[in-house]
């Protein structure tokens, strides 16, 4: 295993976990902003949780959402999903800490530690790939919501949030890739080249007694 690219792979991975971490709570999922004058204009928000709205004074209104069962599928799944990406990060992170070869834990066993960096590698790709679908589902039904004519609600755009989640889900699959190559590069097991004599070997049957004998001259005898 190569260990800068293990080092890359971890500061990768919990980058995308932190931003993952302060996607959920974000509130600026979609934004919609009601133009009037000075006083009557409004801006409302929302994520997964709950529903903003501010005026032009500063006065900050929110509310949860009151029901699970009562909410579109696409949310319930984003958060789902949102929550799994989570947990796979955390449990990414711990293992990446313990199988990468600078890290004093685990001892000297490196086999188990590249075991460890690989299962950490595809922590941080589901991670990254619960986030992806998560952020890009809800986006689609905002974009479809914008531009159907037939919709008579509220028309939301794109907010912060979803390109936290975006930019997220790509360090977390490419510091995953990184780190699952790596690993990959270093299961490889070498064996020790056979031992070579330094001067000639003669390959071929022994000689039998008699032929050794008459390779002495009659002189080698006193």
């Amino acid at each position: 295993m190569d260990p800068i690219v293990e080092v890359v792979a971890l500061i990768l991975g919990f980058i995308s976990w932190v931003m993952v971490g302060m996607t959920l709570p974000n509130r600026y999922w979609r934004t919609s902003t009601v133009d009037g004058n000075v006083i009557t204009t409004s801006t409302i928000y929302e994520n997964l949780w709950m529903s903003c709205a501010s005026d032009s004074t500063g006065v900050h209104n929110c509310r949860e959402f009151p029901s699970l069962l009562a909410l579109n599928g696409y949310i319930q799944a984003s958060r789902a999903l949102m929550i799994t990406s989570i947990v796979c990060g955390t449990f990414g992170l711990l293992l990446a800490l313990i199988g990468v070869q600078c890290s004093k834990a685990g001892g000297e066993n490196y086999v188990l530690k590249g075991r460890l960096a690989g299962t950490a590698g595809v922590l941080f790709i589901l991670q990254g790939l619960c986030t992806m679908i998560a952020v890009s589902w809800y986006a689609f039904n905002i974009t479809q919501e914008f531009f159907n004519s037939l919709h008579v609600g509220t028309r939301y755009e794109i907010g912060e949030g979803l390109y936290m989640g975006w930019c997220s889900a790509v360090l977390a699959i490419a510091g995953g890739a990184c780190l699952t190559c790596s690993c990959q590069m270093g299961t490889k097991e070498k064996y020790p080249l056979p031992y070579q004599s330094k001067g000639t070997v003669y390959s071929g049957p022994a000689p039998t007694r008699s032929v050794a004998a008459s390779t002495y001259g009659r002189n080698a005898y006193v």
